[in-house]
């Protein structure tokens, strides 16, 4: 099952995003094969990060929130809200 999962920052807290960066993106890669799409969101000039989107595979909710749980960018306390949607790939599904 697919999940879109959009992260929200906490106001003030680009510097938690820069020093937990790089080990959420190795937590990406390990994680690539349930991660289908991963990015931040920008502030609309594109200067700043201010959030994260994902699709996520997993079995079933609790899966998916335990990958979510062990994310750097969620234990570090990045972000000020998540909301996660059951998801289905229509256009551009490589599959």
């Amino acid at each position: 099952m697919l999940f879109a999962v959009t992260c929200i920052d906490k106001p003030g807290h680009a510097g938690v995003r820069t020093e937990n960066r790089a080990a959420h993106l190795d937590f990406l890669k390990a994680n690539a094969d349930a991660v289908k799409i991963a990015g931040p969101f920008t502030s609309d000039d594109g200067s700043a990060m201010v959030g994260s989107l994902l699709v996520v595979e997993a079995a079933d909710r609790a899966a998916l929130d335990a990958l979510l749980a062990a994310d750097p960018y969620a234990a570090a306390g990045l972000f000020e809200r998540v909301e996660i949607r059951p998801w289905r790939w229509v256009i551009g599904n490589p599959g």
